[in-house]
């Protein structure tokens, strides 16, 4: 008998981890993290439910922190198996389990000068031996892979580089883990393939209640254009992966059709840094994940004005640039990071702009922002929102409800049942709703840590 446990992304956005276990044999599908609200990141502190130890293999569908950032903490515990992905997110989960070692460890001698922990003393959750010890057991893969009890074949799913969906043979049952799916238009990336035939799908949620609308180049041109108009500063909390590519590829068009003026533009954050050497990397390689349009010509990431900021020297001289220029930094919601100490000097500003770019999870101070509050808290002390802040999910790497309804109907053969996981609840009922009412298939949304034959 095989079983399948949700151990996060159910409930929430974050936090994906799925547990199957069959006869002897026990594997887990994606490991991230828990964000947002206190209920949730406490349970990253919680023992794992199962031993590590005993886990024989984790299986990532990509390398956001919500999907690959807990693997650190499961190594810290005992895992020692294979991680299997695909070489791009390798490549990319490596930035970002080192940047997030760093920054667990950076929080906690914070919190511990400052006095605001409710830990004595303050403590990471893992460390940068940790996380060097989770890279060392990667093994990327772009072929049908054999793991104990299964088979794991991973498909692109145009989320961000080196993203997958995942399709898992066991003895007697076929399981499609849909990762984060990426959206028909990614200005960067090829769509997603159709999925396969399979008996039980794990579909993410994230916009499963929403419909983007089209990337309305003339507003964003007009916001930025207004507040250099009147000499503020754009800042772009933005993810590190994918999503600092993105708008710089968008400012760089902006730029040259002359719907914005020619800015300095600073890309502020090591991780984003690292990242877009992966993602100018894949252009050279002429990456079949990246659409023919951006291989073969001039850097697609360069408005000819873009400045990189390496150290935190720099960052600091740049925190408040005093002059028109646009920001880019992490975190993309605004949890940690380099993106802080902009916010703290430029959200009293009423000259400035702040532009939230993608999904903002309940508890973050970008969710907090984006819902209109008035003060937010950074490093224990309050700071005023007096800045302009507007969301623009257009710019979201998620595919919103239609797209994934799609995606689910790409195949003709329909699954015993969809299980409806990572997203809110209400996204995840409508989600629910739509499968069932327009496709006819069985669909649930499972509880955390709820248990279900496969």
């Amino acid at each position: 008998m095989s079983t399948l446990t949700f151990l996060g992304a159910a409930g929430t956005v974050t936090g994906s981890k799925f547990l199957v276990e069959q006869d002897r044999q026990r594997f887990l599908l994606d490991c991230g993290l828990f964000q947002g609200e206190v209920r949730w990141r406490r349970r990253n502190w919680d023992p794992f439910p199962v031993d590590p130890a005993s886990i024989d293999a984790v299986v990532l569908t990509h390398a956001h922190l919500d999907h690959s950032g807990y693997l650190p903490g499961l190594v810290r515990q005992g895992f020692r198996g294979p991680v299997v992905c695909t070489p791009g997110t390798a490549d990319v989960a490596a930035i970002v389990l080192r940047d997030a070692a760093h920054l667990q460890m950076e929080d906690a001698q914070h919190a511990r000068a400052e006095g605001y922990s409710r830990h004595d003393p303050p403590l990471p959750l893992f460390d940068t031996e940790d996380a060097e010890r989770a890279i060392q057991l990667f093994r990327p893969t772009v072929d049908r892979i054999e793991l104990p009890g299964a088979a794991i074949t991973l498909h692109r799913a145009g989320h961000i580089l080196g993203s997958a969906f995942a399709e898992v043979e066991l003895d007697d049952r076929r399981l499609l883990v849909s990762g984060d799916l990426g959206r028909q238009e990614h200005p960067l990336l090829r769509p997603p393939e159709a999925r396969p035939a399979v008996d039980t799908i794990l579909i993410e949620a994230t916009y499963g209640d929403r419909h983007h609308q089209p990337l309305d180049h003339t507003q964003l041109g007009r916001l930025i254009s207004s507040t250099a108009a009147r000499g503020g500063v754009v800042l772009m909390p933005a993810f590190a992966i994918d999503r600092s590519a993105v708008l710089l590829h968008e400012l760089a068009g902006l730029m040259r059709d002359g719907l914005i003026p020619h800015l300095p533009v600073y890309l502020n954050s090591p991780m984003a840094l690292a990242a877009l050497n992966v993602y100018r990397a894949a252009v050279t390689a002429k990456s079949p994940e990246l659409r023919a349009e951006i291989v073969g010509g001039p850097d697609p990431f360069d408005p000819g004005t873009l400045r990189l900021v390496h150290s935190v020297e720099e960052s600091m001289r740049i925190s408040d640039p005093g002059r028109p220029s646009i920001v880019i930094s992490a975190s993309g919601m605004a949890t940690g990071g380099r993106v802080l100490h902009h916010l703290a000097r430029l959200l009293p500003g009423k000259r400035n702009t702040v532009i939230l770019p993608g999904f903002q999870v309940p508890g973050t101070r970008g969710r907090a922002l984006l819902d209109g509050a008035r003060t937010v808290k950074i490093h224990g002390r309050y700071v005023p929102v007096r800045a302009q802040v507007v969301g623009m999910s257009e710019f979201s790497a998620h595919a919103d409800s239609d797209e994934l309804i799609a995606w689910l109907g790409s195949s003709a053969q329909a699954p015993d049942v969809v299980h409806v996981v990572h997203g809110e609840d209400h996204a995840r009922a409508e989600l629910v709703r739509r499968i069932e009412d327009e496709l006819g298939w069985t669909a649930v949304a499972p509880a955390y840590e709820e248990r279900v034959r496969l």
